[in-house]
């Protein structure tokens, strides 16, 4: 066995053209590494530039990361921040898919490259050069071994077993039934108790139903997806199975990323099977393309992102019941008790602090508490899809807005939750699943 940087052993039986797989992982957690330090650095630019320390912060920015672009100096700075954001988030789901020698690696390595020339030519954004020439290199290591890039097989097999058998359909049956009964009872409630006038409740009959058919959907997307993947592993070993597949030439990332994908495949086949459901407030008006799309991106993350808190578990816990448990556990803290806690405590200060005519003279504590603010709210998906649509609709923003700070009414540059979010939690996915590589291998090794 060997051991890549990136902390996984591989299996060392495929001689040059597995280490050039492993070298062209390591390239892209090198790049990823570095858009990190970048969007760390812009972000505290943002601080130092709303304390007014250093002045024209924001315009050397603009010269220096985006040469062609024209706009404001603090919308420049945020561009900056999201599409380091984008990177480090782009970067780490290849690198995974390179770890588990998956066919799309080198297709979705390319287009990453195209995007970021494309980016560098029309508005000058010198950081995609980070991508470009780090991406060249593992491009190069790539074509060294594309035999071993193919179809992931464990997830056709898993996903032929699941899609053949009853109770496939049997979930997708319940699982739209609830969300429609669930519309029909908010239409009938909110159509009964409006007093606006007709073409206003059409309107806000539209928002109510496609927010509470979104809404249940995640709740119901909370509980499936670690089910899911929980028993992935733990099943192989309770039923007794798990030796016998490791005995083939099948590599720990391949195994790992083919269960996964065989249960977010089913997963995303249920979130597109409610999009009809969602749909239907186009028939009531007030909700635009946009918010649908942002709503089915939302809900893929989470589904992707605690699929992957359940396999990981599934990777570390003896048995079914403790992975479950664990799984549960670990999300209910991560996506609500610890944003919620840290949340009102952030609140609090900033409302203690900012919240009365007496403000002190602190842009710089206050930017930093409405950045604490934006991470804590990207962290949860009920807390991001409401903020992401309420700037969409009230401001028309989906990307980029500035806030204005009550301490010397400066502005500072802030980015919708959305973006946030979706960056966090590919990065948690790509790195469970890393860790859930390593764990599996370290079993293999001791036992």
């Amino acid at each position: 066995m060997t051991e890549t940087s990136v902390g996984v052993p591989m299996s060392g039986t495929d001689g040059p053209a597995g280490a050039a797989l492993e070298g062209a992982a390591k390239v892209l957690r090198r790049a990823a590494n570095l858009h990190t330090a970048l969007a760390g650095l812009m972000l505290l630019v943002a601080v130092v530039a709303a304390s007014r320390l250093v002045p024209g912060l924001y315009d050397l920015v603009r010269s220096v990361f985006l040469a062609r672009y024209g706009g404001v100096g603090d919308a420049a700075l945020a561009i900056v921040i999201i599409f380091a954001l984008v990177n480090i988030s782009a970067l780490l789901v290849i690198m995974v898919s390179v770890l588990a020698r998956e066919i799309w690696a080198l297709p979705g390595l390319l287009l990453l490259m195209v995007v970021n020339l494309a980016v560098l030519l029309i508005m000058g954004y010198t950081p995609s050069l980070i991508t470009l020439v780090f991406g060249t290199w593992a491009m190069l290591r790539l074509l060294r071994a594309p035999n071993l890039l193919r179809i992931n097989p464990v997830m056709v097999r898993e996903l032929r077993g699941r899609m053949r058998g009853a109770r496939a359909f049997v979930v997708m049956t319940i699982y739209l039934a609830l969300m429609s009964g669930f519309a029909l009872l908010l239409y009938v409630v909110f159509s009964t108790a409006s007093s606006l006038n007709a073409s206003a409740a059409t309107g806000q009959i539209g928002r109510v139903l496609f927010a509470g058919v979104v809404g249940i959907e995640l709740l119901l997307i909370i509980f499936i997806a670690p089910s899911f993947t929980s028993g992935a592993i733990t099943g192989e070993r309770e039923r007794q199975t798990y030796d016998l597949l490791r005995t083939t030439l099948l590599a720990t990332p391949s195994f790992i990323t083919g269960k996964l994908e065989s249960s977010l495949g089913y997963i995303l086949l249920l979130l597109l099977a409610a999009i009809p459901l969602q749909s239907l407030a186009f028939l009531f008006g007030g909700v635009s393309e946009t918010e649908v799309i942002l709503a089915f991106l939302i809900l893929a993350l989470t589904a992707v992102t605690f699929g992957t808190f359940g396999i990981y578990f599934s990777a570390t816990q003896p048995r079914t019941l403790a992975a479950s448990v664990r799984t549960y556990g670990t999300i209910a803290a991560w996506a609500f008790v610890v944003p919620l806690v840290i949340g009102f405590i952030v609140n609090l200060v900033q409302t203690g602090i900012f919240g009365n005519a007496n403000a002190p003279n602190a842009p710089g504590l206050e930017a930093v508490l409405n950045y604490a603010n934006l991470l804590l709210t990207s962290t949860n998906p009920f807390a991001t899809a409401v903020q992401t649509q309420r700037l969409l609709v009230e401001q028309q923003v989906i990307g980029l807005y500035s806030v204005t700070l009550s301490s010397d009414g400066s502005t500072i540059p802030m980015i919708s939750p959305w973006v946030v979010f979706s960056t966090l939690y590919l990065t948690v996915a790509a790195t469970l699943i890393v860790l859930t590589i390593r764990q599996t291998q370290q079993v293999d090794v001791n036992s």
